[in-house]
């Protein structure tokens, strides 16, 4: 059954608006952020017109692996692995192969659509960019599961050799608006972002790339991060919530209230209709009791933990999803 659009006219407006294709407003999107006194279950209706109609009531399980934890030159002042970071995580050089295709199989066993590996780091060299296509590879002879590879910067070169792999999307967060950069980042700048989602576009894979919010910026910015995404045409973004990590240089920020939390992501849903929005990491502490709300304009979740911080573990995950009302999508279960 089709779902209705929201009673409230400027949530009506908003659904009709991203089922056509249209463009928000930069107004529109700073008052889906900033109306404190609008309705939030109308605007979470408005979200899931738009969710439901390009992805029903599926959910898309993502599990990540953190392969390569830490000694990262950069320093993100927000990240726990940055450089000056004084925050006590283990850190480790590259998981061994048979660790990282064993978490293949897990994440696979688990219900997972995507598994994401994620290496700390400023980039790969050319030696780990072919040690890294050899595991896309493998992985995706083994088991029917779409794989992601965070591992920084690369090129068009890079991108065409994973591509040739079989990855299917790189991830390399925004994390906040251009505007805002220079305040949580100084060993690089935000046009080398750009520049990686361009080159991984050039070459055929998907584009993965997300934002914080919750690092000090204004609602603004918050737009302004959607409307490139939507430029870019990422076909996953992942949307964090943040969360201090003891000893990380940014300390805590803002106080994420979880209704601003689901505004964020009915934003993200309205402003870049088609993508896999996802509930990513800083959900579990973030939307609280409001958790499973974010299923209606996110259509994915993380599991099993992030980074540096805990998550939910699968079951639990399995259960928000099946009481709120959504089942897991599965790769072998698409057309």
């Amino acid at each position: 059954m089709t779902p209705e659009l929201p009673t409230n006219a400027f949530h009506a407006h908003l659904a009709r608006t991203a089922l056509a294709g249209g463009n928000l407003t930069e107004a529109e999107g700073r008052e889906i952020l900033t109306d404190t006194e609008a309705e939030l279950l109308s605007l979470l209706q408005a979200a899931f017109v738009v969710r439901h109609r390009h992805f029903g009531r599926g959910v898309r399980i993502h599990i990540l692996n953190n392969v390569q934890n830490g000694y990262c030159p950069e320093d993100c002042n927000y990240c726990a692995q940055a450089a000056g970071s004084q925050a006590p995580i283990p850190k480790f050089r590259m998981k061994s192969d048979a660790e990282i295709l064993d978490g293949a199989r897990r994440a696979h066993e688990a219900g997972a659509f995507r598994y994401c590996v994620v290496l700390s780091g400023r980039g790969p060299g050319s030696g780990q960019v072919e040690a890294m296509a050899d595991l896309v590879s493998r992985i995706k002879q083994s088991y029917p599961v779409q794989v992601c590879l965070s591992a920084g910067f690369i090129d068009a070169a890079m991108a065409k050799r994973l591509k040739e792999a079989g990855l299917d999307r790189y991830n390399h967060n925004l994390n906040t608006a251009e505007s805002h950069y220079g305040s949580i980042c100084t060993t690089h700048d935000y046009r080398q972002r750009l520049q990686t989602l361009e080159a991984a576009r050039s070459q055929g894979l998907e584009v993965c790339s997300g934002i914080i919010i919750g690092m000090g910026e204004t609602p603004e910015q918050v737009v302004e991060v959607a409307a490139t995404l939507r430029r870019l045409q990422a076909r996953s973004i992942p949307v964090n919530f943040y969360v201090h990590v003891p000893g990380s240089k940014l300390g805590p920020v803002n106080q994420l209230d979880p209704r601003l939390c689901l505004r964020t992501l009915c934003l993200f849903r309205l402003m870049n209709p088609d993508a896999e929005v996802r509930a990513a990491g800083g959900r579990e502490v973030n939307l609280r009791g409001l958790e499973s709300l974010a299923l209606y304009p996110a259509n994915s979740l993380f599991s099993e933990g992030y980074l540096n911080t805990g998550g939910h573990g699968i079951e639990r995950t399995l259960t928000l999803i099946a009481d709120a009302g959504f089942s897991v999508d599965r790769i072998e279960d698409l057309p």
